[in-house]
């Protein structure tokens, strides 16, 4: 298949699906208001390198309405560039998030079947030059989960990346109710050899990707599995950060009054990727992701924060020898 040209080059692309979301705060009924956004972990995350200084795009699928106008609008606003994103017939995945006066929050998805859950290997091969091209690639096991052709895409994306010299940047987010815990190890098994780094959550992505809740087995468990690096997240503990010149961790900075950690994970893999894609030090852009990852829990979801470059430099914490 001929590649189509895209606006490229870019510094980073970040390959999975765009959710609508439908956010109400109150109890559900027949006239419970709802506000109209859009989120999920690729779109928080290229929002999120974007303002870390990196051109960044997002290859997807998109239905070819006027809620999809919407939603790549809405990419374009943050800064994103759409030009890699296919529109047809379809309907775009969604899910309704319910919060109430104590805090809590609950999801219901509607993304079987959506169209960019039939993404799958022709979507990689028409955009292969711009995947050449990057200096960075973000795929996650949320794209590795939500179908086969999925689950082929984002490992072909990653081989393409990877041999090309691009920084393959892998978050596991595992999700139970998309995906098995074998077919999550499965995934990360057969995508680890092309990663530059691997992020995955502690407790929840270790306990059930290699059966600890210890960070540092976590992080051995990714680099033995071939990825070069791997920087395990603790909440508002510390990240650790593990590479072929051993263990660092990064303390996170204190949030005086968080609003909602949605997506700071997404965030912090973002920012990563674009500073590797501009040539920082693999350390140095955890470091700064760390710092992005803290400020955006000033914002109502993924990107309903995003901080600035010159912010995120200043909350960075310092990245200790080691």
């Amino acid at each position: 298949m001929t590649a189509t040209r895209a606006d490229g080059p870019f510094d980073v692309v970040l390959l999975g699906e765009i959710l609508v979301e439908f956010f109400c705060e109150g109890p559900l009924g027949g006239e419970t208001p709802v506000r109209l956004g859009f989120s999920g972990d690729t779109l928080n995350a290229a929002a999120a390198a974007a303002a870390a200084g990196a051109r960044t795009a997002v290859l997807t699928a998109v239905a070819d309405d006027a809620l999809g106008d919407a939603l790549v609008a809405r990419v374009a606003e943050l800064g994103v560039h759409t030009s890699l994103i296919r529109r047809g017939p379809g309907s775009n995945g969604a899910y309704l998030l319910h919060g109430d006066v104590t805090g809590e929050r609950e999801f219901t998805y509607w993304r079987r079947g959506s169209i960019a859950s039939r993404l799958d290997e022709p979507d990689v091969e028409r955009w292969a030059d711009a995947l050449r091209g990057a200096g960075a690639l973000v795929v996650s096991g949320i794209g590795s989960a939500l179908s086969d052709g999925s689950r082929r895409a984002v490992l072909a994306a990653a081989r393409t990346a990877a041999g090309a010299g691009a920084a393959v940047l892998y978050d596991p987010n595992f999700r139970a109710r998309l995906t098995t815990t074998e077919r999550a190890r499965a995934a990360l098994a057969e995508i680890a050899p092309h990663c530059a780094l691997v992020t995955p959550s502690c407790p929840a992505d270790a306990r059930a990707l290699f059966g600890t809740e210890d960070p540092a087995r976590a992080a051995t468990a990714v680099r033995a599995l071939g990825a070069r690096a791997a920087a395990v997240t603790s909440g508002a503990e510390r990240v650790l950060v593990a590479d072929a010149g051993g263990v660092v961790g990064l303390p996170v900075p204190h949030v005086a009054d968080p609003v909602d950690a949605t997506g700071a994970g997404d965030v912090l893999a973002g920012t990563t990727a674009a500073r590797l894609a501009l040539g920082d030090p693999l350390r140095a852009a955890v470091a700064l992701g760390v710092g992005a990852a803290s400020l955006s829990l000033a914002g109502r979801g993924g990107t309903g924060h995003v901080p600035p470059l010159a912010a995120s430099r200043a909350a960075a914490p310092a990245v200790p020898e080691g």
